[in-house]
């Protein structure tokens, strides 16, 4: 008999009973966050919150809710990029040209 030691298994990861989309609108009901506060509360890239929202704006309306988006804010000058469409957070103001840009954030708002 060897006294070798044995490879160690894997971690197993946690099993999920809510799917990631369940689990972001359970966040946004809490309360309005940005894209990472809502992935470290879920355990997901903010990036992966991002391509979720997408989704999630569009299946809302279904339910007679809607995805509440505010704005993102350069913290320079105080522009507020309303116009814009993505979720992402802009990189630069297109006013003063800082890159000191608060995140947009997210809740949810009932239509009815």
């Amino acid at each position: 008999m060897s006294d070798a030691p044995r490879p160690k298994e894997p971690p197993v990861p946690p099993q999920r009973v809510e799917t990631a989309r369940q689990s972001l609108l359970e966040e946004l009901r809490r309360g309005a966050a940005t894209a990472r506060a809502l992935g470290v509360a879920v355990g997901m890239r903010e990036k992966e919150v991002l391509a979720h929202l997408e989704h999630i704006e569009r299946s809302l309306s279904a339910r007679g809710e809607k995805l509440q988006v505010v704005p993102a804010a350069c913290l320079g000058c105080g522009y507020v990029f309303e116009d814009r469409r993505a979720f992402a957070r802009p990189s630069r103001c297109p006013r003063c040209r800082g890159e000191r840009i608060e995140a947009p954030r997210f809740g949810i708002h009932n239509t009815d």
